[in-house]
């Protein structure tokens, strides 16, 4: 099943060599099941304004994209899908559309992880932009110690993100997520939307490493898990919520809608 196509094309190999060989652009990526996607709107704005942005015009409108993707998952119900848009070769204002589909990841949530901080921020922290070496390299260097993952301090010392999540945390009465330049990911969207229909309260809070002994619970939030539990950050280790958060997280996360993508024909 795992495939590329550009701007709706099976890519040929000089394409590939052209976007592996050219680091600009951005992306987004997301979770198909039964041929809808969460957020598939969030997703979609996404692409449009960081092309608008990054090649100050907009080829990668959401009804082209929509129908790009479905043109890409052809009969495949179940999938992981990463759209990105890519600098075209000779005319830096124009871009290519490359859907990249692949085996869906399981939605199951890994045991507990435990991660370390490690002070970095990513360049244009909004955008999900193709800039991934820092984020890749920090997690390696966790791994090799023993970590298995890393979150992100900014040179202010304030909790930001992990290296492809957002991360929120539980005080026993809210779900807090960090006050600070990060990436808007889409599931933290959704289930700050989906919190709010639940009756769940959540806030933002800029956050120090040393604030966070003094809270109950910590997760991961992205694509294909809304709730992945931390075991611990550095040596603080959360063990008092009961599981208060993962439910508070799952439950919201149930009620988001699926968009369905439809299906393209050649």
């Amino acid at each position: 099943m795992p495939h590329i196509e550009i701007n709706g094309l099976d890519a040929s190999a000089e394409e590939i060599h052209r976007v592996a060989t050219r680091n600009h652009g951005h992306f987004t990526s997301m979770q198909v099941r039964g041929g809808a996607v969460r957020g598939l709107e969030l997703h979609l704005r996404r692409l449009e304004t960081a092309s608008r942005e990054l090649f100050g015009a907009v080829e990668s409108d959401g009804a082209r994209v929509r129908a790009l993707i479905g043109h890409a998952l052809r009969d495949v119900r179940d999938a992981s899908v990463r759209v990105s848009v890519v600098s075209r070769a000779g005319a830096p204002a124009s871009a290519d559309v490359m859907v990249a589909v692949s085996d869906p990841v399981s939605d199951v949530p890994k045991p507990a992880l435990r991660v370390r901080t490690v002070t970095y921020e990513r360049e244009l922290p909004h955008l999900k932009h193709l800039a991934t070496l820092g984020l890749i390299h920090h997690r390696l260097l966790a791994q090799r110690a023993g970590f298995d993952d890393v979150l992100f301090l900014g040179r202010d010392g304030y909790v930001r993100e992990g290296s492809i999540w957002n991360v929120a945390f539980w005080d026993g009465e809210r779900v807090l997520w960090p006050e600070a330049e990060v990436l808007p990911g889409i599931t933290m969207l959704l289930l700050r939307s989906a919190l709010d229909k639940i009756g769940v309260p959540w806030s933002t809070r800029r956050l120090t490493a040393d604030a966070l002994p003094s809270l109950r619970a910590a997760a991961a939030t992205y694509s294909h898990c809304p709730a992945q539990p931390l075991a611990s950050i550095d040596d603080t280790a959360f063990t008092g919520d009961d599981g208060e958060l993962a439910a508070a997280l799952n439950t919201a996360w149930a009620e988001v809608p699926w968009d369905s993508v439809g299906a393209v024909s050649d």
